[in-house]
């Protein structure tokens, strides 16, 4: 089992940044890779970004790209999510997911692809 525990979500101005954890517990051994999800009410959740934990490819919802940055530190079993220029749209909650399925070539962006889920984090971007 893989235990995550997200954090620093909160309220930000539209424009403004904010950088998400994700902290690993347990059996992080055995993951290949992580990835951050959002759900806003009554929608769906969806697929911001992923990144390959033994090369470190990261992948992006086009909604994000050039916002957003995942990245990993490995001695820590940590996954941040730096996002910038935030939007409204960008208001949801954030979940971290841990996979450990081994896919040569998948970008890691469907719910299927993960194993683990965090509780969540809540972000809000509004003036």
């Amino acid at each position: 089992q893989v235990q995550l525990v997200e954090s620093g979500g909160g309220l930000v101005q539209p424009g403004g940044s904010l950088r998400l954890s994700c902290a690993a517990s347990g059996r992080t051994f055995s993951s290949t890779a992580m990835g951050w999800f959002r759900q806003a009410p009554g929608k769906e959740r969806d697929f911001v970004a992923s990144i390959r934990l033994n090369n470190g490819n990261t992948y992006y919802a086009d909604s994000v790209k050039g916002r957003f940055t995942i990245s990993r530190a490995n001695a820590k079993n940590t996954v941040y999510l730096q996002m910038n220029t935030l939007k409204p749209d960008d208001t949801a909650v954030y979940y971290c997911a841990a996979s450990d399925k081994i896919y040569a070539i998948r970008s890691y962006s469907y719910l299927y692809d993960y194993d683990y889920w965090g509780q969540g984090t809540q972000v809000t971007v509004s003036s």
